[in-house]
């Protein structure tokens, strides 16, 4: 235990601890908590939105939620697409699951560092994972031309690309990604994870949704959890073509989501404007938290189109250590990527929140790094030995 901090909570899972875990360990202390960790739309849903939900929440626990087909045929009519096309479910990773379990034959590619479970799925279950690097030294950007030649010289039958990527940011355009799955039409299957497209403000519609509808071996991963600020209610969908995703929808039980989620999806064609505005106020506040995080010499800040960003601490600097003065003194919690495949200690993901919370970090570092000098500057004495005299 550091800083009077349970670092098991931190050994258990390639995961972070849930907000759960740590109000149960922290007690009182966990009241003041502000999550820098877990990727999350601060900004939605409203206020508003909250104090309708908790009217109707009597009514929305007691009662059975309709069948997924009905609840993703309102998604669908809400995003303007398909229903044949889509497939929801209780959190992308149970997605993630059943395309490992339907598709994965033999091997899968995947770029590193990103999203664990891409790694651990097809790992747990026996499959060959032929990892990517991507390299610091080029800002972990993806070149998609070695990426797909690294995928024919091992031969891989799967391929997984993150847009933005996990836990860099990292945004490919549009036309890259439609190159990237032209040149891989052969393959069993083409994943493009998109759980984080909708914070992309570079390029307008960047989402390869439509495209992966109409060819053959496409599935497009959506995480609603993140985007709408909900990871507790467990929803996200793919996208893909009527085959593919009827494929899923038989393999998924009939009854998979939860009333939560069947009155979120439903909400949503009334309060289209307001989720807009949070993706402005979000990308306003991604900008200004940059700016600020790499004004602190001890920090390398990363260019991200994602709700996140990845910065690098400078080598004097221990990223657990870090981590565990913030949330034992502090009552901040962040993600240290130490257990990320292709990362280090010397790397957080750090979410972006409004300007009130990152002040309270930015506060919490230089008070790391102040201890930090203060103890380099006056090392605790080595005791004295101590000699009888008889």
């Amino acid at each position: 235990m550091r800083h009077g901090v349970d670092a098991g909570m931190f050994q258990q899972t390639a995961h972070s601890p849930s907000v759960f875990e740590l109000h149960r360990r922290m007690g009182d202390r966990a009241r003041q908590l502000i999550d820098f960790c877990i990727p999350c739309n601060p900004y939605f849903p409203t206020p508003e939105m909250f104090e309708l939900l908790a009217r109707n929440l009597e009514s929305v626990l007691k009662f059975y939620p309709s069948d997924a087909d009905t609840i993703a045929g309102q998604l669908a009519r809400v995003l303007g697409l398909n229903p044949s096309t889509i497939a929801m479910s209780n959190g992308s990773t149970e997605l993630i699951t059943w395309m490992d379990h339907l598709w994965v034959r033999e091997s899968i590619a995947i770029p590193i560092p990103t999203f664990g479970r891409w790694t651990d799925q097809p790992l747990e279950t026996g499959k060959r994972v032929d990892m990517f690097p991507l390299r610091e030294r080029d800002s972990f950007e993806l070149n998609v031309e070695a990426y797909v030649n690294f995928i024919r010289a091992r031969r891989s039958r799967v391929a997984v690309l993150c847009n933005p990527n996990n836990p860099d940011g990292g945004y490919l355009p549009h036309r890259q990604i439609l190159h990237f799955m032209d040149s891989l039409a052969d393959l069993d299957l083409v994943v493009i994870d998109e759980s984080f497209i909708d914070f992309v403000e570079i390029e307008r519609n960047p989402s390869v949704a439509s495209e992966a509808a109409i060819r053959p071996n496409v599935v497009v991963l959506k995480s609603l959890g993140k985007n709408f600020g909900l990871h507790g209610i467990r929803f996200g969908y793919l996208v893909a073509n009527p085959g593919l995703a009827a494929a899923m929808r038989k393999a998924l039980p009939k009854w998979n989501l939860n009333s939560l989620a069947e009155t979120i999806v439903f909400m949503l064609a009334e309060h289209g404007d307001e989720y807009h505005e949070s993706l402005r106020l979000l990308a306003r506040d991604r900008y200004t938290m940059g700016r600020q995080l790499a004004q602190l010499p001890e920090l390398t800040v990363y260019s991200s189109q994602a709700n996140f960003l990845l910065v690098r601490l400078a080598p004097d600097l221990d990223g657990t250590d870090l981590r565990d003065h913030l949330l034992s003194r502090h009552q901040i919690l962040i993600r240290e990527c130490g257990n990320k495949l292709g990362m280090s200690k010397q790397f957080l993901r750090l979410v972006v929140r409004p300007q009130q919370d990152v002040i309270r970090l930015i506060e919490g570092i230089r008070d790391y790094t102040r201890a930090r000098w203060q103890q380099a500057a006056d090392p605790p004495s080595k005791p004295v030995a101590l000699r009888s005299i008889s």
